[in-house]
């Protein structure tokens, strides 16, 4: 399994911890890595754009000339499209830019992300962010221990820790989200990952195709309640018994068919 060195904000190694190689050891895929960096992107667009079109736009309705008789070309509008200042033709409208993808394909892309930053040795795994304040400049000073060459830095953390909350938010280059809100664009824009110990298990745990799904089945088939020594005795003798021949029912006997009746004779 894929190892890592787990340090504290000291900078200092306390211990190690094994990481899921489905998730920190699994082969990169550059398109699937494309694919979702084109969704995230094309979810993230307003799509507030818009033109005036030709009722849009100021001018008057009326006719400007009669239509034969002047020698110039018929016109009925001056907020025609082809004059200057008139409606735009076939522009931008507002739109929604977002589609979907499979949730499949997703957890790939993170996969693939996770695993490359951990074989560039660009993942840190942190026994724990208990910040004393949510004064910046202590966690500053925590990042500059941890990795002081590297501007861009993802902290991956549970939601819930005020303090790291607070003292990063006013950092440049540095993001704090939630593992349930990892986006594979976020882990290829930022140069370092840096995971609490925790959360690098439950990813190891998610996006390892079980999850905890998988946990609980063998739990629930060893508490299913085993047969009574009653029932599994008549269980048995039900088997060892032959099956008693189906009766099978006879077809009635059809009664003859009726002779057809002599016509009377008639008396002359």
């Amino acid at each position: 399994m894929a190892v890592a060195d787990v340090r504290n904000l000291d900078g200092k190694t306390v211990g190690q911890v094994e990481l899921a190689d489905t998730v920190f050891a699994a082969g990169v895929n550059p398109h699937l890595l494309h694919e979702a960096v084109r969704w995230y992107l094309a979810g993230q667009r307003a799509g507030t754009h818009k033109t005036k079109g030709r009722g849009e736009v100021s001018g008057s309705g009326r006719k400007l000339w009669k239509q034969k008789g002047t020698g110039r070309a018929r016109v009925g509008s001056i907020r025609s499209s082809i004059w200057r200042k008139g409606g735009t033709v076939h522009g931008p409208q507002p739109r929604d830019y977002s589609y979907a993808l499979p949730r499949k394909m997703v957890q790939g892309a993170l996969r693939s992300a996770l695993s490359a930053k951990f074989a560039d040795q660009k993942l840190t795994v942190v026994d724990g962010w208990t910040l004393g304040s949510h004064k910046t400049k202590e966690f500053r000073q925590a990042l500059s221990r941890l990795d002081e060459k590297t501007r861009t830095i993802l902290v991956v953390q549970e939601p819930g820790n005020r303090n790291l909350e607070l003292a990063s938010r006013n950092l440049d280059g540095v993001k704090v989200v939630a593992p349930t809100a990892l986006q594979p664009y976020d882990l290829l824009r930022h140069d370092r990952i840096m995971l609490s110990k925790d959360t690098a298990l439950h990813l190891g745990r998610s996006l390892g195709g079980g999850g905890a799904a998988a946990e609980e089945a063998p739990a629930a088939a060893e508490e299913q309640p085993k047969p009574t020594p009653k029932v599994a005795a008549a269980a048995k003798s039900a088997v060892q018994k032959p099956a008693a021949a189906a009766k099978v029912s006879k077809p009635r006997a059809r009664k003859p068919a009726a002779k057809p009746k002599a016509p009377k004779k008639v008396k002359d």
